[in-house]
């Protein structure tokens, strides 16, 4: 990697199925050491674009380069990689040490090195009490961190994980994200995917919102929250009854956006939603109007704001303020 090049770079990818364009225009880095969340809903293009930087993908335009290499048509590159997809992808009737060896000889490890191999990865995914034990008989999170320890067998220098904790307990989660620290520790780029907005405040060093096949914001997650929270607490509505067609109006009116599919939570998008207004008068004020309103509750405004803000298409946003500083505002 030469002197002040990211170990990641894509750049103006362009990406589709046939006639159906999924990925537009699309450019991200990625140092090394650092942690990037890809959000955005569902058919989003996020997986599409995590297959294009692992190399499994060639863009239609555009370039993908890993340590200056393109994954796609360089095998030495793509062994540099460490894969991780939503499936588990091992064999179940096969011990956890015998998965690590199958994946070593897959990944290339050369024969001498791959005792050596193993118990680094075990040991770096903290699963060496279970490393004779067959896959089959493991709880959903621990088969999670053998699906990880699998991809880290050539101790690759970028980790692209989807959805790393989809279907898993708290403790398995937090293990998980163990051995996620421990590899940013260790100089590992990691490109992930999740709809977690915890997860991603915890694990991520920057994270990029994708919405119909671009990237609609990108930045550090700590400067996007620092700025997100400069002004005014964050007020959140919680409903009795979906809103009918006339209550949806005061709402919009009043500065709020829906915050669930189940139109029952609605959340403030603008740095002072009803200007006057204490949280008593919002109430009285907005049931007045036919809102069925339950309460209103104030929270510090966090990534879940940035998401809604940043995925949300312009012409149904209520208000927005233009800025990061006044953004409000998670993805597949």
């Amino acid at each position: 990697m030469g002197a002040g090049q990211p170990l990641v770079r894509l750049a103006g990818i362009r990406f589709g199925y046939r006639d159906r364009p999924v990925l537009e225009g699309i450019d991200l880095a990625l140092e090394a050491g650092e942690t990037l969340a890809l959000l955005g809903p569902n058919g989003a293009g996020k997986t599409s674009l995590m297959r294009l930087a692992a190399g499994r993908l060639a863009p239609a335009a555009g370039t993908v380069r890993i340590d200056g290499a393109d994954p796609f048509r360089e095998r030495a590159a793509r062994r540099g990689i460490g894969w991780v997809p939503q499936e588990i992808a091992l064999y179940p009737r096969l011990t956890v040490a015998e998965n690590l060896s199958v994946f070593a000889q897959l990944a290339g490890v050369p024969r001498r090195a791959r005792r050596a191999a193993l118990a680094e990865a075990l040991a770096l995914a903290d699963i060496a009490a279970v490393a004779d034990s067959l896959v089959a008989t493991l709880s959903g999170g621990f088969r999670r961190r053998v699906n990880i320890a699998a991809s880290l067998m050539n101790r690759p220098r970028l980790v692209l994980l989807d959805e790393p904790t989809s279907g898993v307990d708290l403790a398995a989660r937090a293990a998980i994200h163990g051995v996620l620290a421990r590899l940013r520790a260790e100089g590992t780029a990691i490109l992930l995917t999740t709809h977690d907005f915890s997860e991603a405040e915890r694990l991520a060093d920057r994270v990029a919102f994708l919405a119909q096949g671009r990237v609609v914001r990108e930045g550090r997650l700590a400067d996007m929250l620092a700025a997100l929270r400069v002004g005014a607490p964050e007020r959140e509505l919680i409903l009795t009854a979906a809103a009918d067609p006339a209550a949806e109006a005061a709402l919009r009116r009043a500065g709020f956006a829906p915050a669930e599919a189940d139109g029952l939570r609605w959340r403030e998008r603008r740095a002072h939603g009803h200007p006057g207004l204490d949280g008593a008068a919002l109430l009285g004020s907005l049931r007045a109007q036919g809102v069925p309103v339950a309460e209103v509750r104030v929270r510090a405004p966090g990534l879940e704001a940035l998401y809604l803000d940043a995925v949300r298409p312009r012409d149904v946003r209520a208000d927005p303020i233009a800025g990061p500083a006044r953004s409000r505002g998670a993805a597949r």
